[in-house]
């Protein structure tokens, strides 16, 4: 096997591949470029069935072949392989110096994919990049290779074996939506991060761009000399004009929206923060002092320039006012409460990934409308979806009477990741509640995107959760055939939860108010990184981490009847069920469009899942047809 694989890799190198003392696991380039001067030389041992060795491949290549740089590659494959293999990826690098907006644009090419996966792509760009996808026929979260029709968009294609110019290729394209800016923040006073401290981001009055409807196209030569082009284009980022976010207690993280341009950095006004603390300068010493100006004078903002794509973080210092010097952030008596009005807009946050799941978020969508008495607004998380879907479902949400926004949140890089996509989604969905949304959004309901609505959103809007930062249903018991599947009824999970109950996370409502007052956000990212350094642990991430932090974090249990799932719930209690969702059932599979089929018809329902779909399909077929893509 080891042969196999330096084989493998010595064909990639080639022509250039050269070995040393006839030892098929050690490779060499270069070596005459050496001479008396200093030189660097590079030696790497790899194994080549790990993740890294991935990355730094097509690094080494750049090493060999551009820089010159005396080379050595040892291949060291582990001994033994457990389980698995363990790399299910496939990796490409993509860095095309000479690319231009128009022309020969960086790409990364996959060919002799396997025919008997089903794959899903994905981008891993630096932290500074709010990178979405532009462009997708295929599904890029379920693709398919098949022996006769290959990759291609188009399975319908018949191929002319007479023409060299045909390629069958799935086409993706991703493109920049926007730039970062993240930093830390300390209040120089307590030496510590002031966690809760709400900033904002706006446009300076010294930004000439956005004020300008086009601008002049420049490209950077490999030499570093720019090129200006003579043709004037528009704008391709999307405006951005205000964002908000809080200051986190890990290293004093915040994160914010931005393009290129001039920025002014505040503390919200209006709030308890910007009573407590002013800015200073200063800087963070070697050994982690803070250093405050000599000069420093008191300040409101700061001004922050986006002026390329590699954002190392921004330090921003606060200091506390006079008079101010022991004063909390957040008073622990302080019992807001978030009023409700006729006119009150009902926030629902969810998320999906696959035209499967595309296609019943929309129809939850309708549901979620058609059921609720006040308004709705829908924050879709944008990481995921296709571009076909973000486009018609602001159609439909026009067509049916409700908003939607799309919004985003860079993981960062001090928080462990996930490799796995559906691992990933998951953390989204908990681990960033207090920074996802605008700051004047107060409550928000999470729905899952497979789950039909029969009751009224606003009742549970306006249900009181009894000083808890969020409200989850518990797990059903009253199908008997599936408590042998309930695992927190014995081992670990009894004896952690001490006879409190293991909630579901299909639907859940949050007092985001209290939420970020409590630093909620703060306790389950703390939580999740020293659970999650175990592979083990969290198999369900999403709905493990709340049950888990109940001891730290209250939930407070919503009434059985907000979420009915025909796995854990009897048939009985359906007709009082306010949702229901399309929970896999342990004891046998089962697709999710035969199952909401099944399920979701009859008299219990004003209209079937069916009817609902065909609805969401004919509001489908018109966007298509406003666009000209109908035939």
């Amino acid at each position: 096997k080891s042969k196999n694989v330096s084989s493998e890799i010595s064909r990639n190198f080639s022509p250039y591949e050269s070995t040393t003392s006839g030892n098929p696991l050690h490779f060499s380039w270069n070596d005459e470029s050496s001479s008396g001067h200093l030189q660097i030389e590079v030696s790497v041992i790899l194994d080549p069935l790990t993740e890294p060795t991935q990355r730094v491949a097509p690094l080494l290549i750049v090493i060999r072949d551009f820089l010159k740089l005396p080379l050595k590659v040892v291949i060291a494959p582990r001994v033994i392989v457990e389980n698995d293999l363990p790399l299910s990826s496939y990796y490409r690098f993509v860095a095309n110096p000479f690319a231009q907006p128009h022309m020969n644009q960086a790409s990364a090419l996959f060919q002799n994919l396997p025919t008997t996966h089903v794959l899903t792509l994905r981008m891993d760009v630096p932290e500074p990049w709010d990178t979405q996808q532009t462009y997708a026929i295929q599904d890029s979260d379920n693709l398919r290779c098949d022996v006769r029709n290959g990759c291609r968009d188009r399975p319908d294609f018949v191929s002319d074996k007479h023409r060299s110019d045909v390629v069958e290729l799935a086409n993706i394209e991703y493109g920049l939506k926007g730039l970062l800016f993240f930093g830390q923040c300390y209040d120089v006073s307590k030496n510590t991060p002031p966690n809760g401290l709400q900033l904002t981001l706006d446009r300076s009055e010294l930004n000439s761009l956005s004020e300008s409807s086009s601008y002049s196209e420049i490209s950077i030569e490999a030499d570093g000399s720019i090129a200006q082009a003579d043709e004037r284009v528009k704008p391709i980022v999307v405006p951005i004009d205000h964002t908000d976010t809080l200051v986190m207690k890990t290293v004093g993280y915040w994160q914010l929206r931005a393009n290129p341009g001039v920025w002014t950095l505040r503390i919200a006004d209006g709030t308890r923060g910007s009573d407590i603390y002013h800015m200073v300068d200063g800087t963070i010493s070697p050994s982690g002092k803070m250093l405050v100006s000599k000069d420093a004078t008191e300040r409101v903002s700061k001004t922050l320039v986006m002026k390329d794509f590699s954002n190392h973080g921004q330090l921003l210092l606060v200091k506390r006012r006079q008079g101010f010097e022991d004063t909390k952030l957040f008073e622990d008596d302080e019992t807001k409460k978030v009023s409700g009005t006729e006119d009150e807009i009902v926030h629902v946050f969810s998320l999906a990934t696959g035209h499967a799941y595309e296609r019943l978020l929309k129809i939850m969508m309708l549901s979620v409308t058609k059921r609720t008495s006040s308004k709705v607004k829908f924050w879709l998380f944008e990481n995921f979806l296709s571009p076909s879907f973000k486009s018609s479902a602001k159609y439909m949400a026009e067509k049916i009477g409700c908003e939607v926004e799309f919004v985003t949140y860079k993981w960062p890089e001090w928080l462990r990741g996930q490799s796995e996509k559906q691992r990933l989604i998951w953390g989204y969905k908990i681990l960033f509640l207090d920074v996802l949304f605008p700051l004047d959004v107060k409550k928000i309901i999470y729905v899952d995107a497979d789950q039909v609505i029969r009751g009224d959103l606003t009742e549970l809007w306006n249900l009181d959760l009894d000083g808890a930062p969020y409200g989850y249903t518990p797990f059903c018991d009253s199908r008997e055939e599936t408590l042998g599947y309930q695992f927190w009824r014995t081992g670990f999970w009894k004896s952690h939860l001490r006879g409190k109950p293991y909630h579901i996370s299909a639907l859940y409502v949050v007092d985001l108010e209290r939420f970020r007052r409590e630093l909620v956000g703060d306790k389950l990212r703390a939580i999740y990184q020293q659970l999650s350094a175990d592979p083990n642990s969290l198999a369900n991430l999403d709905q493990d981490l709340p049950n888990y932090a109940q001891h730290d974090v209250r939930i407070f249990s919503l009434p059985q009847k907000w979420l009915w799932c025909e796995s854990w719930c009897s048939d009985e209690t359906k007709a009082e069920a306010m949702t229901i969702d399309l929970c896999n059932n342990p004891l046998h599979k089962e697709a999710k469009i035969a199952m909401a089929k099944r399920i979701i018809s009859g008299e219990l329902f004003e209209e079937s899942w069916e009817e609902l779909d065909e609805q969401v399909g004919n509001y489908e077929k018109e966007f298509l047809a406003s666009q000209g893509k109908l035939e």
